[in-house]
């Protein structure tokens, strides 16, 4: 049986678009996109859901915990699961938040240092070998209760798509740029409504069917 490993923040979490900060909300599993992609995929597929709300791909985030660098997440989470056959990989919405102060280009950096620890040989050996789909997030609007936390960063989220596409040919990896299929919901510029959840699910199983 393929095992699937979606790895990511509260997109990949399932949390819907927030107008309340403070309340946490999460879609069932009919509606969130990895569950989405395993039933296109086929009942053949096994999947782990690792999302968690707040990561990001390199940094401790202070205001939250401190505890989001999704590196040594991916390391615990690939040492906790498979073996895996389809690993992806969908972060930098969090790494473009204000109080990061990061680039586009350090963003991708971060986020290049997670596809060095998956295709590295330990991992590789550890899990008998496994492919990586990389997802670019869809750009973020600075709007509604987050706008704030997001304050100059739909430029950068803009630039991410290119950067990523250029680094996952680097690395010989699968690449889905979410923003050519999903919109991120106009009530907080950051997390995806119910029917994006779908669409994204879909093209998701697609995308691992070409690996």
């Amino acid at each position: 049986m393929p095992n699937l490993l979606a790895f990511g923040d509260s997109n990949t979490h399932g949390t819907p678009p927030i107008s309340t900060r403070g309340v946490h909300a999460r879609y069932d599993g009919q509606t969130r996109w990895p569950r989405v992609a395993q039933a296109a995929l086929g009942p053949g597929w096994d999947l782990v859901e690792e999302g968690l709300p707040g990561r990001t791909a390199q940094f401790d985030d202070p205001v939250m915990d401190g505890i989001m660098n999704g590196l040594p997440a991916l390391r615990q989470a690939l040492q906790s699961h498979g073996p895996l056959d389809v690993l992806t990989v969908m972060l930098g919405t969090n790494d473009v938040k204000t109080r990061f102060g990061a680039s586009a280009e350090a963003v991708m950096g971060g986020i290049a240092g997670l596809l060095d620890l998956a295709l590295g040989l330990e991992m590789q050996t550890r899990h008998g070998g496994f492919q990586l789909l990389l997802i670019c997030p869809p750009p973020v609007l600075e709007t509604g209760a987050l706008a704030a936390d997001f304050w100059g960063a739909r430029v950068k989220s803009q630039a991410l798509p290119s950067l990523l596409a250029a680094l996952a040919a680097s690395r010989g990896c699968g690449f889905l740029d979410a923003g050519q299929v999903i919109e991120v919901s106009a009530v907080d510029g950051v997390h995806f409504e119910a029917e994006a959840h779908r669409r994204l699910g879909l093209a998701v199983a697609e995308a691992v069917a070409r690996l």
